[in-house]
């Protein structure tokens, strides 16, 4: 019996970034294409078989400690960022200035979908959930140099609506417009004692 199971969702990859390796912020910049690695997007900034680890796992791991890089990408949701984009008070909210690497639409709650869930592309490529991407204040910053008055509230906004960092399990072609479908684990909720 697999440890995954298919559900009914699927999304359209409806955005593709790149955040370029000598970037001074977290601003990605468009394609319409990318080829994901084992190490996650070619020429990203965030690609690499592993990272030193950051604020997110300092609790485990010293800042800098050299770790397996799960958060090769940041994959959002279209939904959630015209929410975010609605409560900050700005038209649409441009996934370069969150240094996104995908954005989905299509997929409800896509913040919370649980960790080790899979998206397949029809030619096979897979990307694997780690965990929710907590709100920090550098996409902030970036809306702010675009949308002055508005970036300070991105923060608060984004809470339970900033997307998912994951990693690329098959590697493969990811273009706009493709259709993924959503694997989820077959594992109950943890319920300790």
């Amino acid at each position: 019996m697999g440890c995954l199971v298919e559900t009914k969702h699927e999304a359209k990859i409806a955005w593709l970034g790149i955040v370029p390796p000598d970037v001074t912020g977290v601003r990605s910049g468009q394609a319409d294409e990318v080829v994901a690695g084992f190490e996650g997007i070619e020429g990203e900034l965030h690609s690499g078989t592993t990272r030193a680890s950051c604020v997110r796992v300092t609790m485990l791991h010293p800042k800098g400690t050299e770790i397996r890089n799960t958060r090769q990408l940041s994959i959002l949701s279209a939904e959630e960022n015209a929410q975010i984009a609605a409560e900050i008070g700005v038209e649409a909210l441009n996934p370069e200035w969150l240094g996104a690497s995908i954005v989905v639409e299509g997929i409800p709650d896509w913040t919370h979908v649980p960790p080790g869930s899979r998206l397949q592309t029809p030619n096979g490529t897979t990307i694997t959930i780690d965990l929710e991407n907590a709100p920090c204040h550098f996409p902030g910053k970036e809306i702010e140099a675009d949308r002055p008055g508005h970036g300070k509230a991105f923060k608060a906004a984004a809470k339970d609506r900033r997307g998912v960092t994951a990693w690329v399990e098959r590697p493969g072609p990811l273009s706009v417009g493709d259709q993924v479908r959503l694997f989820v684990p077959t594992q109950r909720a943890w319920a300790p004692a």
